[in-house]
């Protein structure tokens, strides 16, 4: 049974959280790592930690997109593992939201997931072989009270998710969606001590994904949920 191997990742929507975690990762398995962000000032300790290069990127222009994904490719190579982790929140009262905030929100969520997809599986199909994850959260499957435009978002990502896994999982690229229900444990956010472990810790999270990376094709998931021992749901 032969074991995925893949050589370069890009991930796209950067923060300090679960991306730097995939980041260091995937650098420590000996993948090359390419970061992308609306803005790059803030991932120089990142990069100089996992040998990653920075690449500015708005993930709902297509053209930028574009532009990201041919520049990954001549510095480092095409990536074989494609991350999406970039949201878009517009919160408040369903009649008091803004209809071009929303509409901001939304391109955020999902259709900056699917340009990147794109350009993605443009270059791993020729191959056979890739894998595109995307990072949900509760409101993929569950809308919350003034949050209609983060559910929109990630349930169209969702969507887009499986949608993608069905036509092109039988072409060699693994696609998987992420459920992550919880809160993500941070430098400013963690657990009162009367509550260990109730949030999710970033690492955790990115072995998570590094374990579907590693499923042989006959055993492949699509989706995932992950959450905290304690947290309802």
């Amino acid at each position: 049974m032969e074991m995925p191997k893949y050589k370069t990742a890009l991930i796209v929507g950067v923060g300090e959280g679960l991306s730097a975690s995939l980041a260091r990762l995937f650098a420590r398995q000996g993948i090359r790592v390419a970061l992308a962000a609306r803005s790059v000032e803030k991932l120089g300790a990142l990069c100089s930690e996992t040998n990653a290069r920075a690449f500015a990127c708005d993930a709902t222009n297509a053209e930028e997109v574009e532009r990201l994904f041919g520049l990954v490719e001549r510095e480092i190579n095409a990536p074989d593992i494609v991350v999406y982790n970039a949201s878009g929140r517009s919160r408040g009262a369903f009649v008091d939201l803004v209809p071009a905030e929303v509409a901001q929100a939304i391109a955020v969520s999902a259709f900056g997931g699917f340009v990147v997809a794109q350009q993605a599986v443009k270059r791993m199909l020729p191959n056979k072989h890739g894998a595109i994850l995307f990072t949900g959260a509760s409101a993929s499957v569950k809308g919350y009270p003034q949050s209609a435009p983060f559910a929109m978002g990630k349930f169209a990502l969702r969507g887009l998710a499986q949608s993608m896994a069905r036509e092109l999982s039988p072409q060699g690229i693994h696609v998987a969606h992420f459920v992550i229900d919880g809160g993500i444990r941070s430098a400013t956010r963690v657990e009162t001590p009367e509550r260990p472990d109730s949030m999710l810790d970033p690492d955790a999270i990115a072995q998570s994904y590094w374990n579907v990376l590693q499923q042989p094709r006959s055993a492949w998931s699509w989706e995932l949920e992950l959450r905290p021992w304690v947290e309802k749901f």
